[in-house]
């Protein structure tokens, strides 16, 4: 951070304490590379990272792979019905342990490079030829340990050992989750699309964390909201985002008769959100993760009551990949162009006192949020 802060000098630019009176931030946290290696090591080693449904790991031996940049963790439910995470990587050589999402039937880890053998709960179960080895302890080769949480059914996990719970980071967000959502633990993995944009994963952040350009960019959203009772308040790493929902025909898709009759979304610090949308019992979330200084790789994980979704709640994943995510990357992948122009200074950000739903005073506790991770 001091080398970043030596060759930038004040990240901060004019992204000031107040709200009202701030500008968007400076076009170099958006373009530069070393302003993204910053926030790998300052931001996405330190933070919690979404991993899946609570559901998914519902066996002993079940497992879920991901990777946070070039670190891969697995996170398994162990025979003592535990819930663990390790780094997806053998002690004996480095090569990784598990791929994907599926289930140990063995209850066994076992290295696919030279059939090491762990236990569930990470301890070394059987090394081949280690008896031929003198004074060799297995002890020393149980797998590395990396946090992990259960928050709201959902699992994450964080690389800094010394990381804050995520409970007492985000004090009252799964009270405001649960009074909208009381439903998370009947809920299942039901679909997932992937999306690849070019554009820097903040730009992708700050389009979700404003409706200012939905009336603009999203007109049958906006059929499908009450936009006079949309707000947006932000917390401590979150912000949530509510509005009614007019339950008639409109353009997106149908939700008469429907059981969840409220837009609710919740952003979480820094890059993940839970997205509660008209219809029967739901939750989606969506991932945003940063691939380089200006890609962006999205995640849109659909949970309904059943693993088939119903012909509506098809309609709906359909109006999320077929209309609003492409009305969003042609935004974002524009802003990310405009972003590299020389033409181009940080603009006034609109934020009103009542913060209605045009205000973009979440773009601004996110920004506040950044500076502070990368010391600007």
């Amino acid at each position: 951070m001091d080398e970043i802060t030596s060759v930038y000098g004040d990240l901060r630019g004019r992204v000031g304490p107040d709200a009202a009176q701030t500008y968007a931030l400076d076009a170099r946290l958006y373009t530069d590379p070393a302003i993204a290696e910053a926030e790998r090591e300052n931001i996405f080693f330190k933070t919690w990272r979404w991993v899946c449904h609570s559901s998914e790991l519902a066996k002993p031996g079940s497992y879920v792979a991901i990777e946070i940049f070039d670190q891969p963790v697995v996170v398994v439910r162990g025979a003592d019905d535990i819930i663990r995470a390790f780094y997806n990587v053998c002690s004996h050589r480095g090569h990784e342990l598990l791929k994907g999402r599926g289930t140990v039937n063995t209850k066994t880890i076992t290295c696919p490079y030279h059939a090491w053998a762990y236990r569930l709960d990470g301890s070394l179960r059987a090394a081949r030829g280690s008896e031929k080895v003198e004074a060799f302890d297995a002890t020393e080769f149980a797998l590395r340990e990396v946090r992990v949480e259960k928050f709201a059914e959902f699992i994450f996990v964080n690389l800094d050992a010394d990381a804050v719970p995520l409970a007492e980071q985000a004090p009252d967000l799964l009270a405001d989750i649960e009074s909208f959502a009381p439903d998370l633990d009947q809920l299942t993995h039901a679909h997932r699309i992937t999306y690849r944009m070019e554009a820097n994963w903040k730009v992708v952040v700050d389009n979700f964390l404003e409706c200012y350009h939905c009336p603009v960019a999203h007109p049958a959203f906006v059929d499908l909201v009450d936009m006079e009772s949309y707000r947006v308040r932000t917390f401590s790493i979150w912000s949530s985002h509510h509005a009614g929902v007019f339950i008639q025909d409109n353009p997106a898709y149908d939700v008469k008769g429907a059981t969840v009759q409220n837009h609710a979304v919740w952003w979480l610090w820094p890059n993940m959100c839970f997205l509660r949308f008209p219809g029967s019992g739901n939750m989606m979330v969506l991932h945003i993760m940063p691939d380089g200084a200006g890609g962006t790789f999205e995640t849109y994980d659909f949970y309904f009551e059943a693993p088939e979704p119903t012909a509506q709640q098809w309609d709906a994943i359909k109006y999320v990949d077929d209309v609003l995510q492409p009305e969003d990357i042609v935004i974002v992948e524009s802003v990310q162009r405009g972003l590299h122009t020389r033409g181009y200074r940080p603009g006034r950000l609109i934020v009103d006192p009542e913060r209605s739903e045009i205000s973009e005073h979440g773009l601004h506790h996110f920004h506040s949020l950044i500076l502070d991770a990368l010391g600007g």
